[in-house]
């Protein structure tokens, strides 16, 4: 049973299409908040985020969500999912706007994939990253089940993430350099792509969220 899910919200991007979409796979209740107490008592936590890193910084800690997460992740337990920017405010440091330091609760940098970018044959590269694109699974999760491996997700992004500890890696995509899809530890699943708007292997990977015990 998911029981209730806690979307947090510090005010950047449409965080209803991922409650929607949560709703439709089975969750129970979903609540759309910054709310402490909501928080806290949710049995899920999901950090989603779009914008410019250092204004999504800003409001993450002037709201007290950088605490929030962190109690969830690390105090409470429970499954947590982030999504794109809420993947990328994991790391340690970010590139875009001209550098900014994240939560830095999962060591690793957020790089520009750089301009011009171009592929193994040499073909110009459009940046941002927006689009389909395939997912190779690095290594067996929970949040993988019934998704088959090189399954296409939508992308939409100008940074991508370079994780330290390369055992955290659980899904890899190639646009120019082969960046980090998806990141695993312990009660903690993020994902570059938005699950929300990858139909039905998006979904899927959403639903398997609202079972999973939070244990790879």
């Amino acid at each position: 049973m998911s029981g209730v899910v806690a979307v947090i919200d510090y005010g950047m991007g449409n965080l209803h299409s991922v409650a929607s979409a949560l709703a439709h796979v089975g969750a129970g209740k979903v609540v759309v908040t910054h709310d402490a107490a909501q928080i806290r008592e949710a049995d899920r936590v999901v950090f989603p985020g779009v914008g410019a890193m250092r204004d999504c910084m800003d409001e993450i800690r002037r709201l007290g969500c950088d605490q929030l997460l962190a109690e969830a992740m690390v105090e409470q337990h429970k499954p947590v999912l982030a999504i794109c920017v809420g993947m990328q405010a994991l790391m340690t440091h970010s590139e875009e706007n001209g550098g900014v330091n994240c939560l830095g609760l999962m060591p690793g940098e957020v790089r520009y994939f750089g301009n011009p970018l171009t592929d193994a044959q040499g073909n110009r590269l459009k940046v941002p990253h927006m689009g389909w694109n395939q997912v190779r699974q690095v290594r067996d999760h929970p949040l993988w089940h019934g998704i088959d491996d090189g399954a296409r997700f939508y992308f939409v992004h100008s940074y991508y993430v370079d994780v330290e500890d390369r055992e955290l890696v659980a899904g890899a995509l190639d646009y120019g350099v082969v960046a980090d899809a998806a990141l695993a530890r312990d009660n903690l699943f993020a994902t570059q792509f938005h699950p929300e708007k990858s139909h039905t292997a998006g979904l899927q990977l959403l639903k398997n969220f609202l079972t999973w015990n939070g244990q790879c």
